[in-house]
């Protein structure tokens, strides 16, 4: 009998894709940050993310800050796409013993990055469970056929990826904000070819996007912008949670090679947000890491239910690690 554990994240989805068909009007399904449906002269985004207790949260969590990571982990995926976040549905399991206020505080949280982001609460569901879980199913828009997939980097491309990494256990995996308007805007600038945002770790998010594009992805380690947080997690190398912890919810995108210079001036002139070339797209396949220590090269980062000793020290999707 083989397990989930023996599989790991990646053999799991190859699996379950393979019972999935082709739904009428899909143009994207499983494989990416967001299924894609044309809906007319629009396309619309459909995803789903869980955050659950001892997990993604400790016990005992500001019920404000549960709220907020829970739609923005949403969001960051609708940002991905270079969408627009229309609506979302929030189904809860909780224990008995729950108090309502933790609910009423978690919606407060929810709905006050809402109000900055767009979108809007619309449903959901309430069961019981031994541990208090949400989980958020979240829909967005763009125009048909512009929507920015994993697929799309070509040999030739740089890499590039917003903010700064690493460190993100200590705060940030809990109050960051979902890079909604740099999206939306390479999108509008066409200047993005592929793009993903970096919740499982940059190697990990690299690889996605090497998969998917039939392609080598080169990281220059060198060049990757750690975060001051990135310093102070524990003991191991401020490089290794840049390059493989999770939770950073920032972009990481690919641009043809002669349309950066546009794309580093614009983007100062529109973002205080950080954006930084840390590699180039290449003929091949898989990830390739340079400038790094030996231990992390080769370091897929983080992935459900398979952990390296290496990641579960990094990693922060794992939040009660």
């Amino acid at each position: 009998m083989t397990t989930l554990e023996q599989l790991g994240e990646r053999k799991i989805i190859e699996a379950l894709a393979r019972l999935i068909g082709p739904g009428r009007d899909v143009i994207t399904g499983i494989g990416d940050d967001c299924a894609v449906v044309r809906a007319g002269t629009d396309d619309w985004v459909i995803t789903t993310d869980p955050v659950i207790e001892g997990v993604h949260f400790l016990s005992g969590e500001v019920p404000q800050r549960i709220g907020h990571k829970a739609v923005g982990r949403v969001l960051s995926d609708v940002a991905s796409m270079g969408a627009e976040p229309l609506w979302l549905a929030i189904n809860i399991v909780a224990p008995p013993t729950l108090e309502l206020a933790v609910l009423e505080g978690i919606y407060e949280g929810a709905n006050a990055l809402l109000a900055r982001c767009g979108g809007a609460i619309i449903g959901g569901d309430v069961a019981q469970g031994n541990n208090l879980e949400l989980h958020v199913f979240g829909v967005g828009r763009l125009p048909a056929g512009t929507a920015l997939l994993r697929s799309g980097a070509k040999p030739g491309d740089l890499l590039y990826v917003t903010g700064a990494l690493g460190g993100s256990l200590l705060g940030k995996h809990l109050d960051f904000t979902p890079r909604l308007a740099e999206g939306q805007w390479l999108r509008e600038q066409q200047l993005a070819t592929a793009m993903i945002d970096v919740s499982d770790g940059l190697l990990s998010e690299a690889n996605h996007l090497a998969e998917c594009s039939r392609a080598r992805v080169m990281v220059d380690a060198a060049r990757v912008p750690t975060a001051p947080a990135a310093h102070h997690v524990d003991t191991h190398a401020p490089l290794a949670h840049a390059l493989t912890d999770g939770e950073d919810f920032e972009l990481l995108f690919t641009v043809p090679a002669e349309k950066t210079s546009v794309l580093e001036q614009a983007w100062r002139e529109h973002f205080e947000t950080p954006c930084t070339c840390i590699g180039t797209v290449e003929p091949g396949g898989g990830v390739h890491t340079l400038h790094a220590p030996e231990e992390l090269t080769g370091n897929p980062g983080y992935e459900h239910f398979r952990l390296s000793d290496s990641t579960k020290n990094a990693g922060a999707e794992n939040a009660t690690e």
